[in-house]
């Protein structure tokens, strides 16, 4: 053989040893190198969240517009992950973590709905339109009310399946 063929056998099996490697990096491994990030992005949303409603309450509008701004990009950072996961599943994941994960979205979409309103509410606020901010704001409340319905169920699934689940996964 020559050496172009010999380093050509080479470079090819590489190549199949790299893939390899891939495969093997699951997808509920995925799922644990990430939920770290996705869980700060959730409590970090959920704390600026509530401070906008405090500095709402304050008529600290600005500083409210600020932070509701970055509830919804903490929101959107952890739901963007949310989606690559859930697109990139393989026959590893099973049932449970596939609820838990479409629970998480469901919960996020609904709490960038709430972000969406709370946003509407100090516009209104600002312009002293304060019955439509008010009905912005309890529909902002009634879409947070409707995410714990999610939170609630992913809790449910961790506490049903607690050996499915590693700390570090849970948010």
């Amino acid at each position: 053989m020559s050496k172009y063929i010999k380093l050509i056998i080479f470079i090819l099996i590489l190549l199949i040893i790299s893939a390899a490697v891939l495969f093997i990096d699951s997808s509920v491994d995925n799922m644990n190198k990430l939920m770290p990030e996705i869980s700060d992005g959730i409590v970090n949303g959920d704390s600026d969240y509530n401070e906008a409603v405090n500095l709402v309450n304050d008529k600290n509008y600005d500083e409210s517009m600020n932070k509701a701004v970055s509830a919804g990009n903490n929101y959107n950072g952890s739901l963007e992950k949310l989606h690559l996961l859930q697109d990139n599943f393989t026959s590893d994941v099973n049932q449970v973590h596939k609820d838990y994960i479409n629970s998480a979205i469901s919960e996020l979409e609904l709490k960038i709905q709430a972000v969406d309103k709370l946003k509407d509410a100090i516009d209104c606020f600002e312009v002293n339109y304060n019955y439509t901010g008010t009905e912005y704001a309890y529909e902002a409340n009634d879409f947070m009310d409707q995410s714990l319905e999610y939170r609630d169920a992913r809790d449910s699934l961790v506490s049903k399946n607690p050996n499915l689940f590693k700390e570090n996964f849970i948010i």
